[in-house]
């Protein structure tokens, strides 16, 4: 896992960042789109905030932008192996999308559970349920100041796609945080590409000097 092949990893490393990006970008508009579009009337109905879906959701946009910084700093890294604040800057980055898309994911099946659990009653908040209880997947006659029509459906086709793709985001950043390990030469990835390099300018540096030095020889 910590070695980082000297040929094929800055190469697998834009690949990475690239992946990220695009994977970061469909997060955050299905993110945006459920939050904005979908959840908006229950984000805060009669002044009762449905804690669970919109911290989910919050989270789900955050990650996605999160995983767009990261992708770019991969990209960047991947061209730039010596940068000491690159290096740092994809450790950061990644060690916090790898627990910020871990909590995206893990809120998003929470939210899942509970509302397939309770048939969809959270979606409902903000109607007049006086009289029955009324859930999204069946809802009966009630007057709401949104339209309830596939809200279950279309809310659920979009938290699944996002919870995958948080997982999948936990991957690629859990790789590129070890990636950073391996560059900076941390425990446990003493030996890395870095490293290696600066032996090889060392060992190169005296040879380059005597040639250098060989055309002020007065008996040359």
């Amino acid at each position: 896992m910590c070695v980082f092949d000297k040929d094929k990893g800055p190469r697998r490393l834009m690949q990475k960042g690239l992946t990220l990006i695009l994977v970061g970008h469909i997060n955050f508009i299905l993110g945006a789109i459920v939050h904005g579009s979908v959840l908006r009337h229950i984000s805060k109905p009669n002044q009762h905030i449905t804690t669970e879906y919109t911290v989910a959701n919050i989270i789900s946009v955050t990650s996605g932008l999160l995983s767009i910084v990261a992708g770019i700093i991969a990209i960047l890294m991947s061209r730039n192996l010596r940068v000491i604040k690159l290096q740092i800057g994809l450790l950061v980055t990644s060690f916090l999308n790898a627990l910020l898309s871990a909590a995206c994911c893990t809120g998003l099946l929470l939210a899942i559970g509970i509302t397939v659990a309770q048939n969809g009653q959270g979606l409902m908040r903000g109607c007049n349920d006086t009289q029955v209880p009324i859930n999204a997947r069946s809802p009966v006659s009630a007057r709401c100041p949104f339209d309830t029509t596939r809200i279950y459906d279309t809310t659920m086709s979009l938290w699944i796609p996002c919870a995958v793709l948080a997982a999948f985001e936990v991957g690629l950043s859990v790789w590129c945080f070890i990636v950073g390990l391996a560059l900076r030469g941390l425990a446990p990835c003493g030996n890395n590409y870095i490293k290696e390099q600066l032996g090889e300018e060392g060992e190169s540096f005296p040879h380059s000097q005597h040639l250098i030095r060989q055309p002020l020889d007065p008996d040359a």
